[in-house]
């Protein structure tokens, strides 16, 4: 009979996310004394008028099984990070800022949700955040002071960044390291992910406070180095690498962004930056090459227009099967 009640409350979704209480981790607890039923939620993120609302679909949910007579709601204060059940964290990173790192975790993101996982973005690059433009997001996160609610995409990604919560996208954020690592631990400890599959940090470039920050307090599974065909490329990656085995983490493999462009009417490839060194580069740390990914005008177009999720380019599909494959080695 539990089980039959757990299955009618996936339905009941939570106002302005979409994910349901199930998936987002608040149903707590089951509580059966003969034809009458508790059921136990955690308060967590949710405003008095969503706990009312959401009490209500509980009731109505529960009351049309057989068996059911009369129907309690309770709620009961938990923390965030006691909810959350996070199957893997991927950190993208770089060892220097423009190299197209927040493309990345975008196009990671979308291709592990087209795949069916349930996905997050945690966009740690305080400074200077993307995520929220590429996605087409904009409202500020729901949530109270026991938690906060990520912001959904149109697909269904969850998406929490810092400049969803300024008054304008282009305010600057001048904040000093310490504050900047204290925001990271707050976004690991008090954002409601629920119930995900992957959840995709986009970390600032470098290997300075967030980086380290990150490593220490997040169980992260392994990271993706970014870069782009730059003379002095192979030393900045060795940095970003150096990091993580001091750190003892994984290195899940590395990508070359701005590789070069495909000129269709003559069939060619023009590397504009000069030769790659991908799979050189590759093979001398000993990670795979997870993708090669062009100058291409239309996904930029798409991400200037906050509608990544719409691009469906043979990358997509490479980027998605390499991370997958590297993860089904871990020990």
């Amino acid at each position: 009979m539990a089980e039959r009640i757990r299955r009618s409350l996936e339905g009941v979704a939570v106002p302005g996310i979409g994910r349901g209480i199930v998936a987002m981790g608040l149903v707590r607890g089951i509580e059966m004394d003969g034809s009458g039923v508790k059921v136990l939620l955690a308060s967590t993120a949710l405003i008095p008028g969503a706990q009312r609302w959401i009490a209500d679909r509980v009731r109505e949910a529960v009351e049309q099984l057989d068996g059911v007579d009369r129907v309690e709601v309770e709620y009961r204060a938990a923390k965030a990070k006691e909810l959350n059940r996070i199957g893997r964290i991927i950190a993208v990173m770089s060892g220097k800022g423009g190299v197209g790192k927040s493309l990345v975790s975008g196009l990671l993101a979308v291709a592990l949700k087209r795949r069916g996982y349930e996905v997050g973005i945690l966009d740690a690059d305080i400074t200077g955040p993307s995520i929220p433009r590429m996605f087409g997001v904009c409202l500020p996160p729901g949530g109270d002071e026991s938690g906060i609610l990520p912001v959904m995409s149109g697909s269904g990604i969850e998406i929490i960044s810092i400049n969803l919560m300024l008054p304008a996208e282009d305010t600057a954020v001048m904040w000093r390291g310490p504050l900047i690592a204290n925001t990271i631990k707050q976004f690991g400890e008090d954002v409601l992910w629920g119930s995900l599959d992957y959840l995709i940090v986009d970390l600032p470039p470098g290997t300075a406070d967030v980086p380290l920050t990150l490593m220490q307090s997040f169980p992260v599974t392994g990271a993706v180095v970014v870069f782009t065909p730059q003379g002095l490329v192979e030393m900045i990656v060795r940095k970003a690498v150096n990091m993580m085995a001091d750190m003892e983490q994984r290195i899940l493999g590395v990508v070359e962004n701005m590789s070069y462009i495909y000129i269709p009417e003559i069939d060619r490839k023009i590397e504009l930056f000069g030769p790659s060194r991908a799979e050189e580069i590759a093979r001398g740390i000993g990670v795979p090459l997870l993708a090669r990914i062009p100058i291409d005008p239309a996904l930029a177009a798409l991400c200037d227009g906050g509608r990544i999720e719409e691009y469906d380019g043979e990358l997509l599909s490479l980027l998605g099967d390499r991370l997958i494959g590297e993860l089904s080695f871990e020990a």
